[in-house]
């Protein structure tokens, strides 16, 4: 289980955490939005927590576990880190805030400043004797986890000892009893990867950091003003209690620092680790030095301690609450308990545990830079937002799944910047659109405004007609009729036009017979009009045109009673007209024949005689 968590309810992917962790153990793939975890490649720094605007970032609390142990009958001991002196400043004197602690129900306070004590004395013994090798401390989590995960290569230069709250956790179980409970109180999370690896007398059952132990004084209502003095429980610390200030740990251990004499070097901070284990990496035999390592600068707030207080007023507070402590020791005391504890084995060793992914095909790089908008040639410089040292690295991370593009600024900015010139165009072709469209709808209004006017004078002209009207679908449902089609249908079809205005809908079939309507099924069906048909109808004779509208879907009929005067008389001209029309037709025809047979009569005449006068005429000769 890891110690870092992400609530995505809060997170706004700003991404500012993954830009933050020194191994990238945050990454944002291409198919997600949200940062996500590797457990195994954390190394519990907490940049990530610091660095969230969003609180989103938090770490595993063991604050219900300790609650759980405050409840039980089991002895309980708080071990204090020496960094108490850089986040309670508030607290007037220590031996109030031990009487806090123990108020929570604590049975005992110790110091891990007697920790620091005992492991400076055998890094001094270390680096005093000299075997032929160089070393790196081995006092932080993270820096250990970070040797052990992404360079394996100095697993061996690690120095052979367990961290001063281990060593704590042995001297306390070793005088106080192997079966009491231990709780670390300090002030960063990377102690719980410590506490992951302990085993047996080494074992710290949970971690409190300061920011959770402030919330336990204010749940249980505890404050300085209404308590009594206590002291911290032996054995005391000396000047481990300077451990803070990175330079403090040597002078715990009487370490000189003589920048001519001794070979040890004092590195704090994420970037000089950064730069330190990379060097090391290369060029171990070059250097030919110790080190004495912190993953943070000395005093700078971790994830577990308030933040808005100055380094510079921790680091005083670390110094006067030292100098405090020294002037009350009891010298003869703590030189017994160093020698009791002088034979307590802190030994450790350490394995490679490489977590570095494999080198991604340089034509997937190249392909990378490519879509950055990066040249191959680039210098290997880089902005720095993305996190990574160069856009090299940064597009390394990329092709092993570690980062998304969009987390580069400057293409962020160059696709923004493209994205909106293509929104500005969108926008202006819209506006035309838009423009565009009003028109059409403005016309559209007016073409439907003048075919409704159309259709309204169409449908007056259609009730004006002295001729029935009637329109009907391939069912022969009628669609359309008018009023004189109505009458000329009778009473029944009336009273059905009081409730269905027009009969839209009526069924045909059922308001006229059999040979009627199947006028209407023939045009229908064969697509050919029926025109000026005679249909009796009751005791009338109506005469039906039927006409095509819309091809098998939709015809039209105009239907007119002869026994209406005006259409009587109009019908009787028009068949008169016809009538004569025909004779007209007829005595042309007969003159025409009688005209030829006259024609042939003459020239028959004509030849007999001038047969005979030709004869008549040889006969005188």
């Amino acid at each position: 289980m890891g110690i870092i968590e992400i609530d995505y309810s809060k997170c706004r992917m700003s991404y500012a955490c993954v830009r933050i962790c020194p191994v990238k153990a945050i990454g944002v793939n291409a198919e997600d939005d949200f940062p996500r975890i590797a457990e195994d490649r954390c190394i519990g720094c907490g940049s990530c927590i610091l660095v969230c605007n969003q609180s989103a970032v938090s770490h595993r609390s063991d604050i219900d576990k300790v609650k759980m142990l405050l409840g039980g009958e089991q002895t309980i001991v708080a071990m204090l880190a020496p960094e108490i002196a850089a986040e309670f400043g508030d607290v007037t004197d220590y031996r109030k805030f031990v009487t806090m602690i123990k108020k929570l129900g604590f049975h005992d306070v110790c110091e891990v400043s007697f920790g620091v004590d005992l492991v400076a004395a055998r890094y001094a013994d270390l680096f005093t004797h000299f075997r032929g090798k160089y070393y790196i401390s081995s006092n932080c989590p993270s820096v250990v986890a970070f040797v052990e995960k992404f360079h394996p290569k100095l697993v061996p230069n690690l120095a052979p000892f367990v961290n001063p709250m281990t060593a704590m956790a042995k001297v306390i179980r070793q005088r106080y009893g192997a079966q009491i409970s231990l709780v670390y109180i300090g002030p960063s999370v990377n102690a719980m990867l410590e506490a992951a690896r302990a085993r047996d007398d080494e074992r710290t059952d949970a971690v409190l950091t300061f920011a959770e132990l402030r919330r336990l004084f204010e749940e249980y209502n505890i404050t300085e003003s209404t308590l009594e003095y206590s002291g911290f429980d032996p054995p005391f610390g000396y000047k481990g209690a300077l451990y803070p200030i990175p330079q403090g740990y040597l002078q715990a251990g009487n370490i000189t620092e003589d920048l001519l004499t001794n070979r040890i070097i004092t590195t704090e901070g994420r970037e000089n680790l950064i730069e330190l284990l990379r060097v090391l990496d290369e060029q171990m035999e070059e250097v030919n030095h110790h080190f004495n390592v912190f993953y943070r600068e000395g005093c700078a707030p971790a994830e577990g301690m308030t933040r808005d207080i100055s380094r510079i007023v921790r680091r005083a507070w670390v110094v006067d609450y030292t100098a405090k402590r020294m002037s009350q020791m009891d010298w003869g005391q703590w030189k017994k308990d160093m020698e009791e504890f002088s034979g307590l084995d802190l030994s450790r060793t350490f394995n490679a545990d490489d977590r570095r992914l494999p080198a991604p095909p340089e034509s997937r790089i190249r392909e990378v830079l490519k879509v950055l908008g990066k040249k191959e040639e680039d210098d290997g410089s880089s902005c720095g937002n993305c996190g990574y040292a160069s856009c090299r690295d940064f597009a390394v991370a990329v092709a092993q799944g570690l980062a998304k593009t969009e987390m580069c600024l400057t293409f962020s900015l160059k696709n923004r910047q493209e994205y909106i010139k293509t929104l500005r165009q969108t926008n202006e072709k819209l506006a035309k659109t838009q423009e565009a469209l009003k028109e059409s709808e403005k016309k559209a209004r007016l073409e439907q405004q003048h075919a409704s006017e159309a259709m309204e004078t169409t449908a007056a002209m259609l009730q004006k007609l002295p001729s029935g009207v009637v329109i009907v679908d391939d069912k022969l449902r009628i669609m359309q009729s008018n009023r004189r089609f109505i009458e000329i249908l009778g009473r029944e079809a009336g009273e059905i036009s009081e409730v269905i205005q027009g009969l839209k809908g009526a069924d045909l079939k059922t308001l006229i017979p059999y040979p009627f309507y199947n006028l209407f099924s023939y045009v229908l069906e064969k697509d050919d009009d029926v025109v000026n048909r005679d249909v009796h109808y009751e005791e009338r004779i109506l005469n039906v045109s039927v006409f095509t509208i819309r091809r098998n879907k939709v015809v039209g009929a105009v239907v007119r009673d002869m026994f209406m005067p005006e259409v009587r008389k109009e019908e009787v001209i028009r068949r008169v007209s016809e009538a004569i029309n025909e004779n007209l037709e007829l005595v042309q025809k007969i003159a025409f024949l009688l005209g030829e047979g006259a024609s042939r009569t003459e020239k028959t005449l004509n030849s007999i005689i001038e047969f005979h006068q030709n004869e008549k005429k040889g006969r005188t000769e």
